[in-house]
């Protein structure tokens, strides 16, 4: 399956192989969430605390976009986009900084950035930026989505809209075949009522969520009937699918 934990389209290569992305902040608690949120995307994700580590990595790695400090312990982000790009002439970079002057953001964009996030900043708006970035400047492409879903033993014929568990066929209305694609477009993530509302109805039930917990138990009939189940409550949080323990 094509599709990234995060539940987005997913974004790859050209070559359909996973883009690659160097971090470089000095602060490795803040590299290391943005890594996993990069990651979380299916990407190759690598880290560097200065200016000298992060040159090494790129002529490594050849990265496809860079998020890049402006503030790192031996240099500036500036000098260090510079030699990056002697490493990697088209790769995008994202500046980081704690400075929102006017200057700042024109320093950053005239040395050759494409793009400038000031701290604090949201995983959501890093990511956002980053697949924009890397779309417009042709360095990725988004992957068609696979006709078939499979989550354990549960499949899904999305061309077909056939359902099996265990080979078994599970015959589900248009609305239950909806609401289990997006589950299994996302497992072991739990998903909210809210959010389940939005992407399998398409717009907001006016606080009638209780049509959610309606259709998921119209589902555990289904697929989780005389077997192990696989939709779980998470109390407090929403719903969850996942493949039973072997």
């Amino acid at each position: 399956m094509n599709t990234p934990r995060s539940g987005r389209p997913a974004l790859a290569r050209p070559d359909g192989t996973p883009l690659r992305v160097l971090v470089v902040d000095d602060d490795p608690d803040l590299a290391e969430v943005l890594s996993g949120a990069l990651r979380y995307e299916g990407w190759e994700v690598r880290t560097a605390g200065d200016g000298a580590a992060a040159v090494a990595e790129a002529r490594d790695l050849m990265p496809d976009a860079v998020v890049l400090d402006v503030m790192l312990p031996d240099t500036d982000g500036f000098a260090v986009l510079r030699e990056l790009h002697d490493v990697k002439p088209d790769v995008c970079v994202l500046f980081l900084t704690a400075r929102d002057a006017v200057e700042d953001r024109i320093a950053g964009i005239t040395a050759g950035g494409d793009d400038y996030v000031t701290k604090p900043f949201s995983l959501e708006e890093v990511v956002a930026r980053l697949r924009g970035l890397l779309r417009r400047a042709g360095m990725a492409r988004q992957l068609e989505e696979g006709p078939r879903l499979t989550v354990g033993d549960l499949v899904m014929d999305e061309e077909a809209r056939e359902v099996t568990r265990a080979g078994e066929l599970i015959e589900l209305s248009p609305t239950e075949f909806e609401l289990l694609r997006f589950l299994m477009r996302n497992p072991r993530r739990v998903l909210s009522k809210v959010q389940i509302l939005d992407r399998v109805w398409s717009y907001d039930f006016g606080g009638q969520a209780h049509v959610v917990e309606l259709y998921i138990s119209y589902l555990r009939k289904k697929v989780d009937a005389g077997r192990e189940p696989m939709i779980h409550t998470v109390r407090g949080a929403g719903y969850v699918l996942k493949p039973v323990a072997r």
